[in-house]
């Protein structure tokens, strides 16, 4: 019998919390009738597929190759098109088209949101890692600590990696960027830059503080070489022009199909470097965006434009070069509202 992983998730996570499927979903998401239990593992060319739980599916390859590698999708579950890709990614490989050499744990994180076809239900999920999970006790909160603990079971090697795949809600100057998370003191990776740059991805934001994002969590404490990547516009299920994220989706299924992955020499001029100058919080309920829903992301505004209000407070343009990303008026008062970034050099960046 064929398993749709997608369909199979949705179903065993409804099931779990005890509430029933929605009867008009997408047809991408169930119903599905089937015979996979969590803990049965699925032979494939290869080694095994194991069902650690709803959306958490991890392949075993008979001899690893020595990476262990995390991809993510559906934190935000209105980003449909990386939940697809991972979709289609566990498809080949339970029919035995894809072959795996490395260790994975592919992760569809929040089915409740999915199925609701909004960016969350309760909190916004890539907020509650690295412990933050233990402000709420909302299915969200749950969910997240869970998803934690999957990761720390899974992550054996000492190569470790983990792809956290979004879609952002407005458009972007660039298509595709990568957010890469705070390291720290450790350097930053060229033969992770380059395999960027290999799924199209040549726009990097540097994260300079802790987060509770996933990504992050994979990073600080776990070791990995991790990412948020964006990999273009929000669209509902079915409306995807899957050929836009074609590039990420090949070189995903080379690095887990292949013993070594084979990538060019590095080459600063493939990528361009964008600061965090400031962070922009919503404190009050009358915060306010000052630009319109449809403005992309890194635009740049003149000196002295006033982007948001909130209560008695102008947020304005303090430096030329200043672009911005992430806008969201609607956030949880105390998150983050809007990012200001800057342009930077490569070379002034710690690379090994």
């Amino acid at each position: 019998m064929s398993l749709d992983g997608l369909k199979w998730t949705i179903a065993r996570y409804f099931k779990s919390i005890g509430e029933p499927l929605p009867a008009d979903l997408p047809a991408v998401l169930g119903p599905y009738q089937g015979d996979i239990a969590c803990g049965q593992p699925r032979t494939v060319v290869g080694g095994q597929v194991e069902f650690w739980d709803a959306g958490v599916i991890v392949v075993e390859p008979d001899v690893p190759a020595g990476k262990d590698v995390v991809i993510s999708c559906g934190v935000h579950g209105n980003e449909t098109a990386p939940i697809e890709m991972v979709r289609d990614l566990l498809q080949e490989i339970l029919s035995s088209q894809l072959v795996v050499r490395q260790r994975v744990l592919f992760l569809i994180a929040n089915p409740l949101a999915i199925v609701a076809g909004t960016r969350f239900v309760h909190t916004n999920m890539n907020r509650l890692f690295s412990g933050a999970h233990r402000s709420g006790n909302s299915l969200e909160h749950q969910r997240a600590a869970q998803l934690e603990q999957y990761v720390s079971r899974f992550y054996r090697q000492q190569k470790r990696y983990h792809y956290d795949l979004h879609t952002a809600i407005r458009d972007s100057a660039f298509e595709r960027f990568a957010i890469y998370p705070f390291p720290h003191d450790n350097p930053y990776c060229k033969e992770q830059l380059t395999f960027l740059a290999e799924c199209g991805i040549n726009t990097i934001l540097l994260n300079q503080a802790p987060t509770t994002t996933f990504s992050y969590y994979s990073v600080n404490t776990h070791q990995a070489h991790g990412f948020t990547v964006e990999l273009g516009k929000v669209k509902p299920f079915g409306q995807n022009d899957m050929s836009r994220f074609a590039a990420a989706a090949n070189m995903l299924r080379q690095l887990i199909s292949c013993d070594e992955l084979k990538l060019p020499e590095f080459d600063p001029n493939r990528h361009q470097i964008f600061d965090v100058n400031r962070t922009i919080n919503r404190e009050t309920d009358s915060f306010e965006l000052h630009f319109s829903e449809d403005v992309p992301n890194f635009t740049e505004f003149e000196v002295g434009y006033v982007l948001a209000t909130d209560g008695a407070i102008k947020h304005r343009v303090e430096q030329p070069g200043e672009r911005i990303i992430f806008p969201n008026a609607q956030v949880e008062k105390g998150q983050r509202a809007l990012l200001l970034v800057k342009p930077i050099a490569i070379e002034q960046l710690k690379l090994v």
